[in-house]
């Protein structure tokens, strides 16, 4: 197992510690801006390894990344959302899977936060830069017994599982009384209960080591189970404890973000590479100047409006969620559904717009030597996670406006 953590001195959280938000918030960003040019040249390495290199998983733990939303009494920042996609986007101009990875495996520091302080305990009371991967996937078996439950089962898309002390499994949990609805949790395993099978073997996204998790038969106390319906009511375990407004946010929310705002700084980082590979490039079979172009112009100006939108929805539904969660109150589920709906079409628009560009490429395109042949690939992974389905959700809006019901409570 590849494991690059630091002790619990890390540096970065008594740098920061005394800090107000909005300073804090500028210099993450600016750290990451500082790495944008190291993922570069680590792409190939990354894609090479099926996973990031240790390097960068250090970088992001020295620059205090993993622990934006992290709870304070754990040597985190408890910062709202949007500081910590800010930071994830602007990684992704560098490189989109190690983006990918800071974005669910941080995550997890939030969603550990809503757990019983036991929980919390287990994981970071020796290391509180230890790593948590996930697979919500509800395939795992379980049993009820005295205590808590019997997990087993195998997990796909565990990404950066290599370099995570412990994994979040989805399971269903069988009811306990008869006629009682089965129960959707989260189970919070070690790494010496579970074995990692690497079989991350793909185009787009190689970096991210989304590998296989294998779980037998082994026991999980009731305490390292998180329920779907307490992240769903803002109302987990861990509020009891981690008072900060961020701890009372959906659950739902915030994780479907976590798989698609990467695809915005990608996006980003294309159109730099796009205006500077084409300003000057001159058309193979017309000797014109490609930029002069009017379908190459189209589709700078239509990717440039793709990231200016996304962005903008975002920040608007965390400053609203922000709101709510202020006031201890859960938004209403026809605005969740929205902006369920939202997050799903930020992979629709970043596809749309790198494919557009990537056919102005012309046949330069297909190289992986290409600057924008390996962001295409991401880009393009990256929609197929199953909440980026946007007909989806679109249709569970478009359902629901019309007065039938809801079908999704991962919201």
């Amino acid at each position: 197992m590849t494991t690059a953590t630091l002790s619990s001195t890390n540096k970065s959280s008594h740098t920061f510690a005394d800090m107000d938000h909005a300073t804090l918030g500028i210099q993450l960003r600016q750290r990451a801006r500082d790495m944008v040019s190291n993922l570069k040249s680590r792409q190939q390495e990354a894609a090479r390894l099926g996973r990031l290199p240790d390097a960068t998983i250090a970088d992001m733990q020295e620059n205090g990344f993993f622990r934006i939303m992290q709870p304070k009494r754990w040597g985190g920042f408890e910062m709202e959302p949007k500081h910590f996609f800010d930071v994830q986007m602007t990684l992704a101009e560098g490189c989109m899977s190690t983006a990918w990875v800071l974005g669910v495996v941080a995550i997890h520091n939030w969603q550990l936060g809503l757990f019983d302080d036991r929980a919390q305990k287990d994981v970071w009371g020796d290391n509180d830069t230890t790593l948590i991967s996930s697979s919500y996937m509800p395939v795992g078996k379980v049993t009820r017994v005295e205590g808590g439950f019997r997990l087993s089962g195998r997990w796909g898309f565990s990404s950066g599982s290599l370099h995570c002390e412990w994994a979040f499994l989805g399971a269903m949990v069988p009811p306990a009384n008869p006629g009682d609805a089965p129960d959707y949790r989260t189970f919070l395993v070690p790494h010496s209960d579970y074995k990692i099978i690497t079989n991350w073997d793909v185009s787009g996204l190689e970096g991210t080591g989304s590998n296989d998790i294998v779980v037998e038969d082994v026991f999980v106390p009731e305490y390292r189970t998180h329920r779907s319906m307490d992240g769903f009511n803002c109302n987990s375990p861990g509020n009891a404890i981690n008072k900060s407004p961020i701890f009372r946010l959906p659950f739902g929310q915030i994780f479907v973000r976590a798989v698609s705002s990467s695809s915005i700084g990608c996006l980003q980082g294309v159109v730099n590479s796009f205006i500077e590979v084409n300003k000057s490039r001159i058309g193979i079979n017309d000797g014109a100047k490609v930029a002069q172009e009017p379908n190459v112009q189209m589709a700078i100006a239509n990717a440039m409006a793709a990231i200016d939108e996304c962005k903008t929805v975002m920040y608007r539904n965390f400053d609203l969620m922000m709101e709510y969660a202020r006031q201890s109150e859960t938004p209403p589920m026809q605005e969740r559904i929205k902006m369920r709906f939202d997050a799903s079409l930020v992979a629709k628009k970043c596809t749309d717009a790198i494919n557009e560009m990537f056919i102005c490429c012309g046949a330069m395109g297909i190289f992986r030597s290409h600057p924008l042949n390996r962001a295409w690939l991401d880009i393009n992974a990256g929609r197929t996670h199953v909440a980026n389905n946007h007909f989806k959700f679109g249709r569970n809006l478009g359902a629901t406006s019309f007065g039938f019901d809801n079908q999704d409570f991962f919201l």
